[in-house]
């Protein structure tokens, strides 16, 4: 099956190389009517309604992108969840790959494999992964708080008041 259709030419050009590169969202799993590139689509939809909810309420509710209080609670634990969600599908998917073989990937030499495949796809694990521990911080921290642990560090230094 060859693209096709009026957003073709120019929007889904980059998206048609790299299902040449990445079977499964090529027209080989599209004909197999293989059903991970949908499930995951399904998700792709859930975690950005969660970011969006997470920037909705940041731009709401912060000031200076700094949110306090319950809503504080309620974007940070949020940008946890869909951090994660990132991270673990992206290892699901990376899984997947490893243990099929490289079915959907091993037709590429390796510097096609590593520019259009390894760094674009390594970047949904570094970044959202740094996303997770820094969200773990806050979280971490705020329970401290909260349980009356006051010797607590806050994940990001604060600036000093007068009063210090």
């Amino acid at each position: 099956m060859a693209p096709r259709g009026a957003l073709h030419a120019p929007l889904f050009l980059p998206y048609a190389l790299y299902g040449r590169v990445d079977h499964m969202y090529g027209a080989e799993a599209w004909e197999a009517r293989n059903g991970f590139t949908g499930a995951q689509a399904g998700l792709n939809v859930v975690e950005s309604v969660g970011y969006a909810a997470y920037l909705w309420v940041v731009w709401r509710c912060g000031e200076g992108g700094v949110v306090g209080g319950g809503w504080g609670g309620v974007a940070c634990l949020v940008g946890f969840a869909v951090s994660v969600m990132t991270v673990s599908k992206t290892v699901l998917y990376w899984c997947n790959e490893f243990f099929s073989g490289f079915d959907n990937i091993g037709h590429n030499d390796a510097l096609s494999l590593l520019f259009l495949w390894i760094i674009p796809n390594g970047l949904w694990l570094v970044f959202p992964s740094y996303m997770v521990y820094e969200f773990a911080r806050d979280i971490l921290h705020g329970l401290s708080i909260a349980s009356g642990d006051r010797s607590s560090k806050p994940a990001r230094a604060a600036t000093p008041t007068k009063d210090e």
